[in-house]
């Protein structure tokens, strides 16, 4: 009995070591499964969190962009050019309509089963039928109590509903405040549709100064610091600034968007308040150094020309002829002598910045377009500015040594003969003489500047236009100002047009013809500089109280030689072709100084094989001549067969601005004048 126990006890020891030897062999490999599992665990929880933590806002967030109101603009006297408005429309939430979508859906539905329809649409398309019903009921609401007739727009729906999800859809924009009080008054409390508003913009002096100041149009590209995410964002339409001033500093401007951050269900409704919130920050506001009074007394003086109404062709819904009278067309700026600051710049014909909020209608473009009111013409209307260049002739002259203020003397007899080429003076045929370069200033003699300019050549008339800038842009913040004015020479021409530099056409070139074109803008500054004595103006459209004066290069004449220069502008306007001024039925403005300079450029042009002209009317002048404050320079174009003349015209509009800033100069404490500088360096 005994070696039997010990028998069964010897077996199960050997038993229990065999079973034993097996299960050691599995442990490693059980220490190597558990060491895969925990480090896995600890990769997804510990390296992968991140991941994970962005996917989830992925699929469970989305973030609303809304712009922040645009900055105002204000002119030098801190009056408002451009400024925002609330703009009111009727919109709807559309997580806030899934009740009624689902119940469309299921009504809908049930009419096809009702009606045995075997075409029964698919549950995506019964969807969108649903959602546009819904929408145009609610329209329909809107309809009844404004008298719209709003038609919801089946694809911009849908668009709306695979982009847009979380914003409002707008049904009515653009609300006047009767439909306004309309809206707020009938709607039920419960009422899905809301009345929402947003800034747009408004130009209060509607189409003063719009070159200048420039428009917006609408922009869904709203720019924020956004966190790198992953997040799905959605913009609200904002707007940006569209040239002028608008454009060129929409950065300034632009205000800074608000931002919102949802969670939504896996349909993409929005579930609860936002997660966070950024309230949008309005931009910066600009000070421009625009003078609006100055700025309406030109515009206003230019409308004066504007021609008879004339018809149509066209009848208006009452069967009556529509008339419209022709703008007329031109430019005129206005420059502190000092500091080189913009008071007025304008185009004619304009046209109203209102138009362009919320779009610009095609009726109102192709009105633009026809009138040509599209084009900015003191930054990029180019133009023979006729003999108002024969100031920088005579600056020319005076240092080339061909003109002496004294001593040089032009016999004039109407006609000046270069080659077989005979050159007219049309100014003054009725009083022939001699002609000294004050005399000739006065009178506008052409005979004085042919002789001038051929003695000098067409290279010393091109180094001098240049040595003012005149061969190029002024720089001004303006986005667009041209480049493409010409100041000839024989190489200039040799090289585009592969032509000779014909013997007669330095006089043309003297007397500011021939290929030379230029900008209103350009001869503002040109004559602002002749006004300090100096060569180049750098204009400016920002005010700055504490800007400094303009320093350049010196006009390099002498005292004596500046002074000749001068009194040939004063005798221009007191007693010459530019007198309106001094007229004081039209202006009182003999206390003001003024030295000046008229023109009138001619150009040739072809119109079914035919030659025709048609005339610029040009005038260029500062005042006071002794103390030099403000610089002008006006342009208006004639139409074909018009005799115009700068005396005549563009002088007036000159003496409008003129007349505007001494009478508002008498009421104000008096600024220190403009250094002038005569000696040649």
């Amino acid at each position: 009995m005994a070696d039997r126990t010990s028998d069964r006890s010897s077996s199960l020891m050997e038993s229990h070591k065999g079973y034993d030897l097996r299960i050691l062999f599995f442990y490693p490999a059980i220490a190597a499964l558990l060491l895969i599992l925990i480090g896995g665990l600890a990769y997804q929880q510990l390296i992968k969190t991140d991941e994970y933590h962005s996917r989830e806002k992925q699929q469970n967030q989305r973030r609303i962009l809304t712009p922040g109101p645009r900055g105002n603009i204000y002119d030098r006297e801190g009056r408002l050019l451009v400024k925002n408005r609330a703009r009111f429309y009727a919109a709807v939430n559309l997580d806030e309509l899934r009740t009624e979508f689902n119940n469309a859906v299921r009504t809908i539905r049930k009419n096809y089963l009702a009606n045995d329809d075997k075409d029964l649409p698919s549950y995506s398309q019964l969807r969108s039928i649903a959602r546009y019903s819904v929408l145009q009921k609610h329209a329909d609401d809107i309809n009844r109590i404004t008298g719209r007739s709003i038609k919801i727009d089946a694809d911009n729906l849908k668009r709306h509903f695979e982009t847009q999800l979380l914003l409002p859809y707008i049904i009515a924009d653009e609300l006047t405040p009767e439909e306004y009080a309309r809206l707020s008054e009938q709607l039920p409390v419960t009422d899905p549709v809301q009345i929402l508003a947003a800034s747009t913009r408004e130009y209060p002096y509607k189409n003063v100064a719009a070159h200048a100041l420039g428009y917006v149009r609408p922009y869904d590209e709203l720019n924020a610091d956004l966190p790198e995410d992953g997040v799905w964002t959605v913009k609200m339409r904002g707007t940006i600034g569209k040239d002028g001033i608008e454009g060129r500093f929409n950065n300034i401007l632009q205000g800074k968007p608000g931002v919102a951050t949802y969670r939504v269900d896996p349909t993409g409704y929005r579930v609860d308040a936002p997660l966070d919130r950024r309230l949008p920050v309005q931009g910066q506001s600009i000070k421009t150094s625009l003078d609006i009074d100055l700025q309406i007394a030109a515009e206003e003086a230019i409308k004066t020309l504007d021609g008879e109404p004339e018809e149509t062709g066209e009848t208006d819904a009452n069967g009556q002829k529509i008339m419209k009278a022709k703008p007329q067309a031109g430019a005129a700026v206005a420059i502190d002598v000092r500091t080189g600051e913009v008071l007025a710049v304008v185009s004619a014909p304009t046209y109203d910045l209102n138009n362009f909020m919320p779009r610009l209608s095609s009726d109102d473009f192709e009105a633009m377009s026809d009138t040509g009111a599209w084009l900015n013409r003191a930054l990029n209307g180019l133009y023979q500015p006729g003999s108002t260049f024969k100031v920088l002739t005579s600056i020319a002259g005076l240092r080339a040594g061909v003109i002496d203020p004294a001593t040089t003397h032009v016999e004039c007899n109407g006609t000046y003969q270069i080659g077989n080429r005979t050159f007219v003076c049309h100014n003054h045929r009725s009083t022939p003489g001699e002609m000294t370069l004050a005399t000739s200033l006065e009178k506008s003699c052409n005979i004085f500047f042919y002789d001038c300019g051929r003695k000098m050549g067409p290279d010393a008339i091109a180094a001098e236009a240049r040595r003012f800038h005149l061969d190029q842009n002024t720089g001004i913040e303006l986005p667009g100002e041209t480049r493409r004015m010409v100041v000839p020479d024989p190489a200039w021409l040799q090289r585009v047009r592969g032509e000779r530099w014909p013997e007669g056409e330095t006089a043309n070139y003297a007397i500011g013809q021939s290929a030379l074109i230029l900008t209103p803008l350009q001869m503002a500054c040109f004559v602002a500089s002749v006004a300090r004595g100096e060569t180049v103006t750098h204009p400016t459209l920002l005010h700055d109280p504490k800007r400094p004066r303009q320093k350049t290069e010196p006009i390099g004449l002498t005292p004596r030689q500046y002074n000749g220069l001068i009194e040939g502008m004063r005798r221009c306007v007191e007693t010459g072709s530019g007198r309106k001024l001094s007229n004081p039925k039209l202006f009182n403005l003999q206390y003001a100084k003024i030295a000046g300079k008229t023109g009138t450029a001619q150009k040739d042009y072809y119109e079914n094989g035919v030659r025709a002209r048609i005339n610029y009317a040009w005038f260029i002048g500062f005042a006071p001549y002794d103390n030099p404050e403000i610089a002008v320079a006006v342009i208006l174009e004639g139409g074909p067969g018009d005799e115009i003349g700068g005396g005549d015209l563009a002088a007036p509009i000159a003496g409008a601005m003129l007349q505007k800033y001494f009478d508002k100069k008498a009421e104000q404490p008096a600024l220190p004048a403009a250094t002038v500088k005569t000696a040649a360096r």
